[in-house]
């Protein structure tokens, strides 16, 4: 993506929402956007494995994990197949663990920061609802843009 943050602020400023949390880079991709898939879990990543799967080519999964730093809810084993569906990337509020896999991943990934230990399998949470956190509602189908300045939401794809 050759789009920057600040000039999407700069061109769509009314149309934005600026996520107020700051996030941390782990894939090899620093610069991404893509409509928006949701998961909410909490120390459980089985949804998100599902989700990777699933959503579209291009999408970028926006992980509620409620921002818990006991657990990982993302490694190298996702990464791959956030990678072989051609993800444009993941955003995690929570931890991720495998940074140098993730970092050679084509993908963009942030989250809050990382921790060895995985999480729990048991399936709990809920998949496609709007999520708010950062000061940002989350919801299916709007369009992120993510760089190393920062994350916007827009209601629709800005740059079609």
């Amino acid at each position: 993506m050759d789009i920057k943050t600040a000039d999407v602020c700069d061109e769509f400023g009314t149309e934005l929402q600026v996520c107020s949390v700051e996030f941390k880079s782990f894939g090899k991709n620093k610069r991404f956007s893509g409509p928006i898939a949701t998961v909410k879990v909490f120390e459980d990543n089985v949804l998100v494995k599902e989700a990777l799967q699933t959503i579209p080519a291009g999408s970028v999964l926006v992980v509620d994990g409620g921002g818990s730093r006991n657990c990982a809810l993302m490694g190298g084993n996702l990464g791959v197949i956030a990678e072989t569906n051609k993800l444009a990337g993941v955003i995690i509020y929570g931890c991720i663990r495998d940074t140098a896999e993730l970092r050679e991943q084509n993908i963009g990934v942030l989250a809050l920061g990382s921790n060895p230990m995985k999480s729990k399998k048991e399936g709990k949470g809920v998949q496609g609802n709007e999520l708010n956190f950062g000061e940002v509602d989350w919801i299916p189908n709007y369009y992120v843009y993510a760089d190393e300045d920062g994350i916007i939401v827009a209601a629709r794809n800005l740059y079609k």
